[in-house]
């Protein structure tokens, strides 16, 4: 059964190589190959999607795949990088049912490894009293427990984070009535001092 749900972090582009691809191995290269190996981002606008609940990932598939989130191009990042852009929708469309519950069991296996970056020290601690009071919730220790079945926060790169919350600012990408709320109440500067804070838990 599909259920949508709406959250910050959510994966980005992945590939496999023909449509109607079972084996798993073969899905996952292909989105590794965006990614970074096992599913850690070495790249500023990608995601790490290693350790992401099952439910969350699988959610997001379904999601691209019905073109309910954004369909940002991006190149390929490793493998054959003279592949064509793609966007996550067109690639989820390519997958199954069973290719997308069988990618978020496999990925909620693996270790999340936290991007090393630069952060705002002085953001850290208003950031911290932010997601306490409006995040917490749902996104528990500081954005990093996944038994919440919310994407990973903590951790994840900044310039995916400010991408991730222009969209939800801006209606681009759909949100359930309690997080339009919550981030309604947020000013600009908030929101720097929220990714910030994720930013600083390395």
């Amino acid at each position: 059964m599909k259920l949508h749900k709406t959250l910050l972090v959510l994966p980005v582009f992945a590939f496999f190589s023909a449509a109607g691809a079972t084996d798993l191995e073969v899905l996952m290269k292909g989105c590794d190959d965006c990614h970074g190996k096992n599913g850690v981002s070495q790249w500023t606008d990608v995601p790490t999607i290693a350790g992401i609940d099952a439910f969350t990932h699988a959610d997001a598939l379904f999601m691209f795949r019905d073109e309910d989130l954004p369909c940002s191009e991006s190149e390929y990042r490793q493998g054959d990088t003279s592949r064509a852009a793609t966007t996550m929708c067109a690639v989820a469309a390519e997958l199954s049912d069973d290719d997308i519950e069988a990618l978020g069991d496999a990925y909620a296996e693996l270790p999340f490894v936290a991007a090393v970056q630069d952060f705002d020290v002085a953001l850290v601690e208003a950031g911290a009293a932010i997601h306490d009071k409006q995040c917490d919730k749902c996104h528990s220790d500081g954005g990093s427990n996944v038994e919440d079945e919310a994407s990973i926060l903590a951790g994840q790169w900044i310039a995916y984070m400010e991408a991730s919350f222009a969209n939800y600012l801006s209606g681009d990408r759909p949100q359930d009535k309690k997080m339009e709320e919550k981030m309604s109440a947020l000013s600009e500067s908030d929101v720097k001092a929220l990714i910030h804070y994720y930013a600083s838990q390395q």
